[in-house]
């Protein structure tokens, strides 16, 4: 019972419909009553003060605290009025008012409060669970073929030219969670997501490249978004796509960990350097060679791409950074500086990307950043990141996005750009020229 309502569809389908249909009906049903003088100075008093509520709001969170790390989008900001001044109607309405009207004002709080969430939650589009939306996992484990001892072949690389899909492989691949231990770390992590493309699930599979995936903060380690670029991708290279595995660099609690232990949020580092590779040799039909494994990140996880890729070539030749944030803790870098470094300036200064990169050299690794033209404080970073990653010597590919934000269509299009140049990278597709996705 508890996973059915978990896996509630809150972005399309009758959720969203009926708490819209209803959030209609009460405000309807609020408003149209007898236009005395009174009564329409209160409902004026209310729109000026939902309004002003959320004003405030925005000058308090965003503009002031700056606890989101930029601006949160126009669709947020309208939603976040609509619904203060929603409610504000609903609480003059109690006012010398009969009995059932008080009982649907009570009842409408609660229903504005919820299409405003839901109507926010859509305007990025990540969550698209209730499960999601909460920060809950439901598990969904999937049977993992063995690895293959042609992982260590060194003819692998050349996948793209003689893997031929045999009759009745799958057309999608198949997504759902894993366990991962935390055996060196001790980290709490919740479970993996994971990704097997249609060629992994075939009688006699191949070893595949693999890509670990880290999202957003607060966020999920929901392989649907990567899994949907992919199985494009898959759809036009012979079923071939890289194995995925979404980790979850947050915990249940979903704070800012910066991907670095810390003695306030323990060991995540060591988690996704040491004890999620350990899990992917042992667990999963993959390349052992690392020229083939990429970090990739969206948001949070993007900044946690680019710093472990920086200070891990020997784990990842590939990272793919997708509108990521400058450094560990940036929407909150006082806290961060106490929670994350112990108020150690010095440490938290080297954990920084740009820190990283300028003590390094690294030829052999290829970096894609993208952002979205509408998304000015993250384009800015990537492009600021990026620079430092050619000056390391990496190969960068930096791609400007028309428009997406900072939601859902920003990350696919990222991806969909990313794997452009990563997949022959990964000897997925023809080298020297990109993937084709569609």
């Amino acid at each position: 019972m508890l996973e059915a309502f978990l896996s509630l569809d809150i972005l399309d389908g009758l959720v969203p419909i009926t708490a819209f249909v209803l959030g209609a009906a009460a405000l309807v049903l609020l408003l149209v009553r007898p236009p005395t003088r009174r009564w329409l100075r209160a409902l004026a008093i209310a729109v000026v003060a939902g309004g002003a509520s959320a004003v405030l709001l925005w000058l308090v969170c965003v503009r002031w605290l700056d606890l989101f790390g930029g601006s949160l989008g126009i669709a947020t900001y309208l939603w976040t009025a609509a619904t203060c001044m929603a409610v504000a109607v609903a609480i003059v309405s109690l006012y010398r008012a009969r009995l059932w009207r008080r009982i649907v004002a009570s009842a409408a709080v609660v229903v504005f409060l919820v299409c405003g969430a839901l109507g926010i939650n859509a305007s990025f589009g990540l969550n698209r669970t209730v499960g999601n939306l909460l920060n809950v996992v439901v598990p969904h484990p999937v049977r993992l073929a063995p690895p293959s001892a042609d992982g260590d072949s060194s003819g692998v690389g050349a996948l793209w030219s003689h893997w031929r899909p045999p009759a009745g492989m799958p057309q999608t691949g198949e997504q759902g969670t894993v366990e991962i231990p935390a055996t060196i770390s001790g980290f709490h992590a919740r479970s993996a997501g994971i990704y097997l493309p249609p060629a992994a699930r075939t009688s006699n599979p191949p070893p595949l490249p693999v890509v670990l995936m880290l999202m957003g903060q607060p966020g999920n380690p929901d392989p649907s978004p990567i899994g949907r670029v992919l199985d494009a991708y898959a759809q036009h290279n012979n079923g071939l796509a890289p194995i995925v595995v979404v980790a979850d660099q947050l915990g249940p609690g979903t704070p800012d960990t910066g991907c670095v232990d810390s003695a306030r949020f323990g060991k995540v580092y060591t988690y996704l350097t040491e004890d999620v590779p350990a899990f992917i040799r042992a667990r999963l039909n993959v390349v052992r060679d690392h020229r083939f494994w990429t970090i990739a990140g969206y948001s949070n996880g993007g900044q946690c791409a680019i710093s472990i890729g920086s200070k891990r070539p020997d784990l990842f030749r590939s990272i793919i950074d997708v509108s990521g944030e400058e450094y560990p803790g940036s929407s909150n870098p006082r806290l961060a500086l106490h929670d994350l470094f112990a108020n150690s300036q010095a440490s938290y200064d080297a954990a920084k990307p740009l820190t990283i990169l300028a003590g390094k050299q690294l030829p052999s690794t290829t970096a894609v950043f993208t952002a979205c033209l509408d998304d000015p404080h993250y384009y800015g970073v990537a492009r600021t990141v990026s620079a430092a990653a050619k000056a390391a010597g990496m190969s960068v590919t930096l791609t400007a996005l028309p428009s997406g934000g900072h939601g859902l269509r920003a990350l696919l299009e990222g991806l969909h750009a990313a794997f452009a140049v990563v997949y022959p990278v990964m000897d997925l597709s023809r080298p020297g020229e990109p993937a084709r996705d569609g």
